[in-house]
């Protein structure tokens, strides 16, 4: 009796012991799928790669583990030729999620075809990926995703900043291609939000640390990339915005409500906005009474706010403001701040700001069980760690960004890279009139502008999730690629 006590007793020990290890990242793992989707029509297999490489520090030593998913396909006969993109998402928290399951990736998420939540929670095969001309890896930078400092003693200021993380994320990209043989493969960057401000910088960090050269880079819903537009610039470009997202609420005259979105209305809303709006907020407080009057009254016009609270704010009507304000006598909803199509509701009417991002609680509650789910029973990547979808990386140190320019000197020391952004008219945290400014000012020379592009999509910060703009987006990427692609032989060159 006592042996079987005793024994049972290890066992019991032994069980605990295994139940309450740590939960913590392999700095090195990996786990292999194969899978296919039909894309455009065409059947194209694929091996699906989820595991994590290591970030050392100048000794040699992991210091940190980045998780990423790998997808190639595997009917390709030259591999050289064949484009490698490399995709992050934004925060500076944010997981490599969005875009990878709701973009540019083989599997998508359950979502109707305006991008809201629908249940059972799932995935779905993606038709539009762009995995028939390119092979994809979305990499997780530290504290998003499963991705994790590993090293107690490790500066967080190694990783948590706009210089630090370009530094870390270019010698993690190096070892991938080695690792992968893709070093002469044509190579893309895709950055959406804060990943626009990562990948412009990587761009340069690549080329000057890593001898490493890109053909292209994508902006997808792009920040300031450190390009100044402080006082009455940041004040007026917020119009174009307003008068998109008050379109889209009926929110306008009939007049204005008659008219094509792209086609007419932002297009006369933009040259406003440059020709009369701008001038006439540089003159601030000196701006003639009368002269300000009739701002106010056009703002109105085009904004679908009053001109009492245009003037109320002396032209400059802060974004969170129109989110609150623009429905605020039509059923008293709020506007969404990364997507104005969704609605909020607040506990009072009254207020400077809505109480939450109608938005970003949308998505979340479609996206977060969806790529849990497709992890562990689709790719078979198990493990204990929690995936942030949203990680700690505060305090970020966003000194010295200077990534625009950081870009443009990439693109004028490599000949073959182009870049293209695209925006959704109705993002109010990153707005398509910013990202204009941003390409107008990336090169002031004037002499890179045939190598930049624009595209517009009648939907949010992610453009993608509306299915019309899914379709189009992905084939302006697989456009662009194909542009990008030069001529055998064809020498880098001025």
């Amino acid at each position: 009796m006592k042996t079987r006590i005793l024994t049972t007793f290890c066992l019991l020990i032994a069980c605990t012991a295994l139940n309450a290890q740590d939960r913590k990242l392999e700095p090195e793992s990996e786990v292999t799928t194969s899978h296919d989707v039909t894309i455009k029509g065409q059947k194209v297999p694929y091996t699906a790669s989820c595991g994590t490489q290591p970030v050392w520090n100048e000794e040699g030593k992991p210091v940190a583990a980045l998780f990423y998913t790998y997808y190639e396909r595997t009917d390709v006969k030259d591999r050289a030729s064949r484009p490698l993109v490399i995709s992050f998402n934004g925060g500076p928290g944010s997981a490599s999620v969005w875009m990878h399951i709701a973009y540019t990736g083989p599997r998508m998420l359950e979502i109707d075809d305006e991008g809201y939540p629908v249940q059972p929670y799932g995935i779905r095969e993606n038709p539009y990926s762009i995995l028939d001309v390119a092979d994809i890896v979305y990499v997780n930078p530290v504290n998003t995703g499963y991705s994790r400092i590993l090293d107690k003693e490790a500066k967080k200021s190694d990783f948590f900043g706009v210089n630090a993380d370009i530094k870390y994320l270019a010698e993690w990209v190096n070892t991938f291609v080695t690792r992968k043989s893709r070093w002469r493969s044509p190579k893309y960057l895709i950055g959406e939000s804060y990943g626009t401000t990562r990948v412009s910088g990587l761009a340069l960090e690549l080329q000057n640390a890593q001898w490493m050269y890109l053909n292209g880079v994508v902006l997808v819903s792009p920040t300031d990339l450190g390009i100044k537009r402080d006082g009455p610039v940041e004040a007026a470009n917020r119009l174009p915005y307003f008068a998109a997202a008050a379109w889209f609420h009926k929110a306008l005259s009939p007049e204005l409500q008659a008219k094509d979105l792209e086609k007419d209305l932002l297009p006369e809303v933009e040259a406003y906005t440059l020709n009369e709006l701008l001038p006439a907020m540089a003159l601030g407080g000196f701006l003639d009474e009368a002269r300000k009057a009739e701002i106010a009254r056009k703002m109105a016009y085009y904004s679908g706010l009053s001109e009492t609270v245009i003037l109320q704010h002396n032209l400059d009507v802060p974004t969170n403001f129109f989110w609150k304000d623009l429905l605020r006598d039509e059923g008293g909803f709020t506007v969404g701040r990364l997507d104005s199509r969704y609605l909020g509701i607040d506990r009072e009417d009254a207020g400077e700001r809505p109480d939450y991002n109608a938005e970003l609680t949308s998505w979340l509650h479609s996206f977060t069980p969806a790529i849990n789910y497709y992890f562990r029973e689709h790719l078979n990547y198990k493990t204990d760690i929690k995936y942030n979808m949203f990680g700690p990386v505060n305090p970020w140190d966003r000194n010295g960004d200077r990534t625009g320019d950081n870009l443009r000197q990439a693109m004028a020391q490599n000949p073959y890279l182009k870049v293209m952004i695209q925006s959704g008219y109705y993002d109010g945290a990153c707005t398509y009139f910013n990202a204009k400014y941003s390409m107008w000012h990336l090169d002031p020379s004037g002499k890179m502008k045939d190598r930049l592009s624009f595209k517009g999509y009648r939907s949010g910060h992610m453009m993608y999730l509306r299915k019309e703009d899914l379709e189009s987006a992905n084939e302006h990427l697989r456009e662009f690629i194909r542009a990008t692609l030069p001529v055998k032989g064809a020498p880098a060159k001025y």
